[in-house]
């Protein structure tokens, strides 16, 4: 591969981690919350709230069942309008940001609901607030739950960011549809697979060491 291609790779690799981590930021800090909430207003959680629960539920469910594909083209009006574009790397990453977000709700509250119900009993018997609940029970004892889940949501990530390309979105996968396969250049396609293989293991070990340490505090 040529020098030119190797800084294009290079380039197209840092795109995808930016996509990928802003994205990821958003899916921690919305979708967690947004867990939490599914938890908390549930049938007899701490703010029980039926049709606050079905509403958000409801939302969510929708948007995590539109393809992402479809997702990216529904809201190019709403994706110009945040980031003054609809194409690259920062118009990409609106839909990534959407798309993860309920993602990300969803997992997190089954991580949450995998909490011992007689911790936070006992912390309601205490005369614990539900914000002190869910800061010093709900959310520490969940924890290596939360972290497997946004390992999950990063590795669903890069994939989104790949078919971002199809769009123009840059990164990786912009990198393998215009030189690899619109310009037949195969060895620019595979290091793009390679990369984002090695992307996904690299990431997915990181999730995996930090669950396994945080599992045995």
């Amino acid at each position: 591969m040529s020098p030119q291609l190797l800084e294009l790779l290079f380039t197209s690799l840092l795109e995808t981690l930016l996509m990928v981590g802003v994205a990821g930021l958003f899916a921690v800090f919305v979708g967690i919350p947004t867990g939490v909430a599914l938890i908390v207003t549930d049938h007899g959680g701490m703010l029980e709230h039926p049709l606050l629960n079905k509403v958000l539920g409801g939302v969510i469910n929708a948007t995590r069942s539109v393809p992402f594909v479809i997702l990216m083209v529904a809201i190019i009006p709403f994706t110009r309008l945040i980031a003054g574009t609809s194409i690259g790397t920062q118009a990409a990453i609106v839909p990534l940001a959407l798309a993860a977000i309920p993602f990300m709700a969803r997992i997190a509250e089954n991580a949450m609901r995998e909490v011992d119900p007689g911790l936070i009993t006992a912390a309601r018997a205490m005369g614990a607030t539900p914000g002190q609940i869910v800061r010093k029970v709900l959310l520490p004892e969940a924890l290596p739950g939360l972290i497997a889940a946004t390992t999950v949501t990063l590795v669903s990530l890069i994939g989104y960011s790949a078919m971002a390309g199809a769009i123009g979105g840059g990164g990786l996968g912009d990198l393998g549809i215009r030189y690899g396969y619109q310009r037949f250049l195969p060895e620019v396609m595979l290091a793009v697979v390679v990369v984002l293989i090695a992307l996904v293991q690299c990431m997915q070990s990181v999730g995996d060491w930090l669950v396994r340490r945080l599992s045995h505090r």
